[in-house]
């Protein structure tokens, strides 16, 4: 019959090796979320979102430019 100590090292050994194959799953998971994110990076960080004004004040903005470009080629033309 095996000793007490000599099982007892054995079951350390083995969670040993099995802690280590946990670390290793836990980083692949980290990897694969991160490549959920569209900076790359591996920490999960909110988008923070626009309000509809802002939107708009923005879209006016464009508009002006792209109507100053147009005039611009037109004068050219």
């Amino acid at each position: 019959m095996p000793s007490l100590t000599g099982v007892l090292s054995q079951l350390q050994a083995e969670r040993q090796k099995m802690l280590k194959e946990v670390g290793k799953l836990d980083h692949a998971i980290g990897v694969i979320r991160g490549l959920n994110n569209t900076t790359g990076s591996l920490s999960a960080r909110p988008r923070s979102r626009m309000s509809l004004a802002a939107r708009r004040r923005i879209a006016a903005a464009q508009r002006v430019r792209w109507a100053k470009w147009k005039a611009a080629q037109k004068k050219a033309a």
